[in-house]
């Protein structure tokens, strides 16, 4: 195309032309540029100028039927790559955990290493039902996840970092590890700047889909649940605010509680008190879109003791039996975690054992490869260390055997639903996890003094609870009228730390129970609106000392040793000779300079 664009070519010669272009628009082009150089095109038919008509006619359905003959080539190797997805005959590139046998067939990872990480992975998520419960699991367990390289010198080899969330989420929703076989989950899509984006298709448009292909970790029905598990807790994201995934905090009732009035999903505001985190729920949906004032708030704290009440009122011999199951994978999860550390120590190991067999098998004589063997040998042994040193520090924290003490007090909380449920070491997530196992959800209003709760059960059951409506935060924290009443007649005679020690001598508290204090008395009075005693003063007709000084045409000092005198101006200053005071000024000044004595209190 250079050269011929500047001129320097005077004929392209070449076996079938049309094979220079990928398409009819590169093909086209050239044409054009030949036509404007006057450059010739001669092929194995025949010699082509592509200034006449009929030339560049000819030539034109040449690079049609090239570019025909490339999408019928490429159609039947599309054709191919189709027929033996739907025979799930396609070699495929295999997620972590599954690899090719000698005969091409899908296996499970002879490394059991690699299986019992994924194992307990699937575990975890069935345990917990979040993503990112299974990677905090995992960090506080210490344990490492598989992953192999997908390019670069060390390609497929098998390599161990900490879980990530990203990897959760692919695994859970990779088929392949239920044995399933797919193929076409995704489209793509070409975007005008020569890329492709990929789009996610429902099941019912995969190319392929053959359940029971191959041995997988988990049933194709457990990969179904974890999908709507999944699903859930994504929509927990979105603007219904489902239910989502048990999490931290004090709410029993979060993410299954709905408005009465407005019939949105409400949410959770906690506020302490006292040293507790107590939970208010919110519909704040409409008045973040509309810029209205919310729907309703609910005071939490009454309504999760009488909805929680429910679960353990209900309480059957199956879920005792559930409780034992549970108590009895938590145990078989310690033990899957205790062998996967022991694993990694024995993975670290066999390298130290590799190095070491490798560093005596060379001729010492040759020390350019000895000292580098011998430096991977220290590498490795550095690395068996760390791994021991680890694994040891694991075990004492996660794996220490209990005592027949505190076995007898796990199978007492075990068949004993509501002692779990009261039980201070209960973490609140666990709380929600079976409450919503029992309650599918609970809908509440308030009306004036009274909340209406509706409960659905999963069976289809429902109940209706009736529970006075508790006070709000601020209706807790308003003073009593009568402290109201006593503050406003103390401060006729005292100032508000005076007033805050008489009221705490009384035993009197404020509405949040605390005692009294100067700023709390200043809030109070600003609040109420009460009129302070700097201004009660001024209604009595005092002034300030600054006022005093400028009517008596005096310093404010001398008003303040005036003050501190025990008998006012006429009495005996401590330390000095007593004396009358009675100074001659020129008419005209002020009380105390006109030639009258200041009496005494003036």
């Amino acid at each position: 195309m250079a050269e011929v664009s500047l001129g320097r070519a005077g004929i392209v010669l070449g076996l079938e032309c049309s094979r220079l272009a990928r398409n009819s628009g590169d093909w086209h082009q050239l044409l054009e540029l030949c036509g404007v150089t006057a450059t010739l095109i001669c092929d194995e038919d025949g010699l082509y100028d592509p200034r006449q008509f009929n030339d560049r006619l000819l030539l034109g359905m040449k690079g049609q039927m090239s570019e025909a003959e490339l999408h019928f080539i490429k159609a039947r190797l599309r054709g191919g790559v189709l027929s033996k997805a739907r025979r799930g005959e396609l070699q495929m590139p295999l997620p972590v955990g599954l690899v090719n046998d000698r005969s091409a067939h899908v296996v499970l990872d002879p490394d059991t290493a690699v299986q019992q990480a994924l194992r307990h992975l699937f575990d975890t998520f069935a345990a917990t039902g979040s993503a990112t419960a299974c990677v905090k699991a995992f960090r506080n367990a210490d344990l490492l996840f598989p992953w192999r390289h997908l390019k670069g010198p060390r390609k497929g080899e098998l390599d161990w970092k900490p879980l990530r969330h990203h990897t959760v989420l692919r695994v859970l929703h990779n088929p392949r590890y239920a044995g399933a076989f797919v193929y076409g989950r995704c489209a793509q899509k070409p975007r005008p700047n020569g890329k492709s984006s990929s789009a996610k298709l429902p099941r019912d448009q995969w190319v392929s889909f053959i359940p029971d292909a191959h041995p997988g970790y988990i049933s194709l029905t457990q990969f179904e649940a974890n999908q709507t598990k999944l699903a859930a807790n994504a929509a927990a994201h979105g603007r219904d605010r489902s239910s989502g995934p048990a999490r931290e905090g004090a709410a029993l009732l979060q993410g299954i509680i709905v408005c009465g009035r407005c019939g949105n999903r409400m949410t959770v505001r906690y506020h302490h008190r006292r040293g507790r985190e107590l939970p208010t729920y919110l519909s704040q949906r409409d008045g973040i879109d509309k810029a209205q004032p919310i729907c309703a708030a609910i005071p939490g704290a009454d309504l999760d003791d009488r909805i929680g009440q429910l679960p353990l009122d209900t309480l059957t011999p199956l879920a005792v039996e559930a409780a034992l199951t549970v108590a009895n994978e938590l145990h078989q999860r310690a033990t899957d975690a205790d062998r996967m550390r022991a694993a990694h120590v024995e993975r670290a190991r066999y390298h130290a054992d590799l190095a070491r067999r490798r560093y005596l098998a060379v001729d010492p004589a040759n020390r350019l490869v000895a000292d580098s063997l011998e430096a991977d040998w220290n590498t490795a042994l550095r690395d068996l260390n760390d791994a021991q040193h680890t694994y040891q520090q694991a075990r004492d924290q996660h794996s220490g055997e209990l005592t027949d003490q505190q076995r007898a007090r796990i199978n007492q909380l075990v068949t004993d639903l509501p002692a779990i449920w009261h039980d201070p070491t209960t973490p609140a997530r666990e709380r929600k996890r079976i409450a919503r196992l029992l309650l599918t959800d609970v809908t509440v209003q308030r009306q004036g003094d009274t909340i209406t709760a509706h409960v659905r059960f999963p069976a289809g059951q429902h109940t209706t609870l009736t529970m006075p409506a508790p006070k709000t935060s601020a209706e807790q924290r308003k003073t009593p009228a009568e402290v109201v009443t006593a503050i406003n007649e103390l401060l006729d005679r005292h100032v508000s730390g005076e007033i805050a020690d008489i009221l705490n001598q009384r035993g009197i508290v404020s509405g949040t129970g605390e005692a009294f204090h100067r700023k709390m008395l200043d809030n109070i009075i600003h609040t109420y609106r009460l009129p302070s005693r700097r201004q009660r003063l001024r209604d009595a007709g005092m002034l300030t000392a600054v006022e005093l000084a400028d009517q008596l045409d005096i310093r404010p000092d001398t008003v303040k040793d005036w003050r501190r005198w025990p008998r006012g101006i006429g009495g005996t200053h401590p330390g000095r000779v007593s004396c009358a005071w009675n100074v001659e000024t020129p008419s005209g000044s002020g009380p105390g300079r006109s030639g009258r004595p200041i009496e005494r209190g003036a």
